[in-house]
């Protein structure tokens, strides 16, 4: 055999040893049910229920608890005294923020849509925590609402440290002609106009060490095709967030964003079928949701001069995958 037979050969073995190879492991994957990865302090969920709600959406009623108290999750005083203000802050990651703020010696003000007893829900559990915790209902498309929260808020606790822009509306669609007039509004004027709203009636109270923490999504980053107004508002809050980070830091105000993947929280399963919602965050490189008190923790570091005083104008992607950016 001469040597460019001998090479040939070689390589011919090499080939049919590796396909021998991938066929074994192709056969053990479609026996074997992708596992959700897990990183963190705990265990969390890896299978969601197949349920769908009626919009808003409320968390008392989901049939998996969303997981929000991070009980691995130590207080070091990183937020002592601090007034803050949550929107959205009723059920989901706002709640799991709401908690960790208190946790870390934070007064927390709550604006809700009628949500109540989720409300009440994370009243309990921010005030368990030894701080005191302010319920504030309405919609922020309304600017005259927004400005009376802050004011609320202000007039409770003496002051304004941290906002947080959260609150959000969700629907899927098909097709963008599936998207009306008024549908686009709705998601507008909640998403990116109520984050507006909030801001400008914050700013005058906040000074040199105060923040604001918009939420965005990994779909303001890469899109999602049955997102299309939704993933617009995202988009527009990262913008949101890089120009008022401009606009305030000479004043020693920061602003910046955390862009969530998948989140196990009431928005989803008042958005999605229940047949889509048990595939929820499959997708994702660790093949499973977050839960929300895998979120919190970001917030705190956004929140915390100590932690991030040199930090602004960012979008902070917590999504289980690489490459979110």
């Amino acid at each position: 055999m001469s040597q460019t037979e001998d090479t040939t050969a070689r390589h011919l073995k090499i080939q049919q040893e590796q396909d021998a190879k991938d066929a074994k492991k192709q056969k053990e994957q479609q026996d074997e049910k992708p596992q959700g990865v897990q990183a963190g302090a705990r265990e969390q969920p890896t299978d969601l229920p197949a349920q769908h709600q009626d919009k808003p959406g409320t968390e008392a009623d989901l049939q998996l608890a969303p997981r929000f108290m991070a009980p691995d999750y130590k207080g070091s005083e990183k937020l002592q005294g601090m007034a803050t203000l949550i929107t959205g802050g009723d059920s989901g990651i706002g709640r799991a923020v709401a908690v960790l703020f208190a946790r870390e010696g934070a007064d927390v003000a709550i604006v809700y849509l009628n949500s109540h007893e989720d409300a009440q829900e994370t009243q309990r559990c921010v005030e368990k925590e030894g701080t005191r915790c302010l319920l504030i209902a309405g919609d922020v498309k309304d600017s005259g609402f927004c400005q009376q929260a802050v004011d609320q808020t202000v007039n409770a606790f003496g002051k304004l440290d941290v906002l947080v822009n959260n609150a959000a509306f969700q629907e899927h669609a098909e097709s963008i002609v599936d998207i009306t007039d008024e549908r686009l509004q709705e998601t507008l004027q909640t998403n990116i106009a109520g984050y507006f709203h909030m801001a400008r009636a914050a700013v005058p109270h906040l000074k040199q060490g105060a923040s604001i923490i918009n939420t965005g999504s990994v779909v303001g980053l890469k899109g999602s095709a049955k997102l299309l107004d939704y993933s617009t508002t995202k988009g527009a809050i990262h913008a949101f967030t890089k120009s008022l980070a401009q606009n305030l830091v000479s004043q020693g105000i920061r602003v910046n964003a955390v862009a969530p993947g998948p989140v196990w929280t009431p928005l989803n399963p008042a958005d999605s079928p229940a047949e889509q919602v048990a595939e929820f965050g499959k997708q994702t490189d660790m093949k499973r949701a977050a839960q929300p008190e895998e979120l919190s923790p970001a917030y705190v570091y956004l929140a915390s001069p100590v932690m991030s005083g040199y930090v602004t104008g960012i979008v902070l992607p917590v999504t289980g995958s690489v490459g979110a950016i």
